[in-house]
């Protein structure tokens, strides 16, 4: 709202200025008969009070139309140091620059991942979009969390995300995927129907705090729906049902100092000679050390460990298992 203030007061700052410019050079010209560039002349050199001559000796008219365009343009320039003073004052003039050099930044943005909130999920969701080197924008409304954000190098927004302004000026209409953890399941509800409206194609994940609020979400158009203390609940309890198999695939999953032990790889992504060939021709095995455990195909049905034969179509996506520098080495090569 600050900036949208200043915006309206510089905008209107300029149409002063120029609508007593051009006062100035039409009165000059119908009173004097002065061609366009001496009107313009005499309204320049009076409104800056330079102290230049005038072109010819004014008439009791000419005098008194000059009187009022100097007390004019006197109260135009005290309004303008006023207004600019206020804003350099309150910080809000860098603020305004800051804004405009967020905006141009997410302008050059496609295909980033927007996360509203920065709570416990979000942070969790930008640290693994950070060690994946993903793009991404945080929505956030408090504006000290703001602050903090920016100091920390976060490309981050300062808005209320339930507002279709507010992500639009995120760039959801560039935007792969939307991660919204707010901590209110209703205004989770309103990010996810603005998010499919404004970008249909973008792919929208949802935290949820009640299971009421599941299908809503899902209805709403969340391609998923996230239940943090569901989950939390089940995973305490694996831990005392399967204690070794859920260690084993935290180790899998939590990330390391660079990277983690598992990848996707897009069929679509690797060189054009091993489209409709089969797992075995790419033998990543041989080629990296990684091993596929999964596949998913275009009309995304999972297959666990799939078969050496498995074709790879386009659209599909596989599933890679392998030690942190096994990963580097299939990033490399891929």
């Amino acid at each position: 709202m600050k900036i949208k203030v200043l915006d309206s007061r510089i905008n209107k700052t300029l149409l002063l200025v120029v609508t007593i410019i051009t006062i100035g050079t039409v009165g000059y010209k119908l009173l004097s008969g002065y061609s366009f560039i001496d009107a313009l002349y005499m309204t320049v050199i009076t409104i800056t009070t330079v102290g230049f001559g005038e072109v010819k000796p004014f008439t009791p008219e000419e005098k008194v139309f000059t009187i009022f365009l100097i007390l004019t343009s006197i109260s135009i320039f005290g309004y303008t140091v006023s207004s600019f003073s206020e804003y350099l004052v309150s910080g809000r003039l860098f603020e305004h620059f800051k804004h405009k050099k967020v905006e141009k930044q997410i302008e050059n943005l496609k295909g980033h991942t927007i996360v509203c909130g920065y709570g416990r999920n979000g942070k969790q969701a930008i640290l693994k979009l950070k060690n994946y080197n993903k793009d991404f924008v945080v929505v956030e409304k408090d504006k000290e969390m703001s602050q903090f954000l920016d100091s920390e190098g976060i490309l981050n927004i300062n808005g209320n995300a339930t507002l279709d302004e507010t992500l639009i000026r995120a760039g959801i209409e560039k935007a792969a995927n939307l991660i919204t953890a707010l901590p209110s399941d209703a205004n989770n509800l309103f990010v996810v129907l603005t998010a499919s409206q404004l970008n249909s194609s973008c792919k929208v994940i949802s935290r949820a705090s009640n299971e009421s609020s599941y299908s809503k979400l899902k209805i709403a158009g969340a391609d998923n729906v996230i239940m943090p203390d569901k989950l939390g609940g089940d995973h305490m309890a694996s831990l005392v049902t399967t204690p070794d198999v859920i260690e084993f695939v935290d180790r899998l999953t939590i990330e390391g100092e660079t990277t983690a032990n598992l990848e996707e790889i897009a069929v679509d992504d690797l060189p054009k000679k091993y489209l409709n060939k089969t797992i075995l021709d790419l033998d990543l095995r041989k080629e990296t050390g990684c091993t596929v455990i999964g596949y998913r195909n275009p009309d995304k049905d999972y297959i666990i460990n799939p078969e050496a034969d498995c074709i790879l179509t386009e659209g599909s996506h596989l599933i890679v298992l392998g030690r942190p520098e096994q990963i580097i080495k299939l990033r490399d090569l891929f």
